[in-house]
């Protein structure tokens, strides 16, 4: 049976572990970001290929900005490499991306290359969404500030159409690594009804054998809505 035949048509992962990965295996951390990266393209063509149609990847959060002046400054420069030097190659793989999150908090030359990045991938089947300087009160707040007179005659479907994930339906799943049990700030209004899973496995040790052994398990969970 297929994850489509299953209805799991969105994943959500929150990427947890590369810094830890990097302390264990003795490299600096920089090696652990560029390993996670490595693992998400992995994860992404896994996806495609067993007929998930939207992957949301917690990538960089609003409070990760908080981290040293040198671990931000390596993640804008892996970004500003993967904006670069990847979209052929996601393009190729029939894989469009799209990013969500404050883009005002980033550089110029990154904002331009998140959109041109966009516009070179657009024509791929499975999208694979990248939240950066993502979190979900703010994505609410900036939804509620947008709609501004609207508001007051807002119905769940017309809130939903102003978040940043508009057009991606909800997560059926979100699987975080690194052990932690919690969504820290991920997606807060669209993960009401997902299942999750939590695995000790670091972000940079995920692989596609225990991503099909989650969905598959998932899949086998009887759906239900309310307590």
């Amino acid at each position: 049976m297929s994850m489509a035949q299953q209805n799991i048509e969105c994943v959500g992962i929150i990427m947890d572990g590369n810094r830890r990965f990097a302390k264990a295996q003795g490299i600096p951390v920089f090696e652990g970001h560029r390993a996670g990266y490595e693992v998400l393209k992995t994860i992404a063509r896994t996806a495609r290929d067993l007929g998930v149609v939207h992957l949301i990847a917690y990538a960089f959060s609003t409070e990760n900005w908080k981290r040293s002046e040198e671990e931000v400054s390596y993640l804008m420069k892996l970004l500003r490499f993967v904006l670069t030097s990847e979209a052929k190659e996601l393009a190729k793989e029939n894989i469009r991306v799209r990013f969500i999150g404050e883009r005002a908090r980033f550089d110029t030359d990154i904002k331009e290359g998140m959109e041109k990045m966009e516009r070179e991938t657009s024509g791929g089947q499975m999208a694979l969404t990248i939240a950066l300087s993502y979190g979900g009160r703010a994505e609410i707040v900036d939804a509620v500030r947008r709609m501004g007179d609207q508001a007051k005659d807002a119905t769940e479907e017309t809130f939903s159409a102003h978040l940043w994930t508009a057009g991606t339906p909800d997560p059926s799943v979100v699987i975080r690594t690194g052990g932690e049990q919690r969504l820290s700030n991920f997606l807060p209004w669209q993960t009401v009804y997902s299942e999750l899973s939590f695995t000790k496995t670091l972000w940079p040790d995920f692989s596609p054998e225990e991503f099909k052994a989650i969905l598959a398990e998932v899949g086998m969970r009887e759906k239900r809505y309310g307590a």
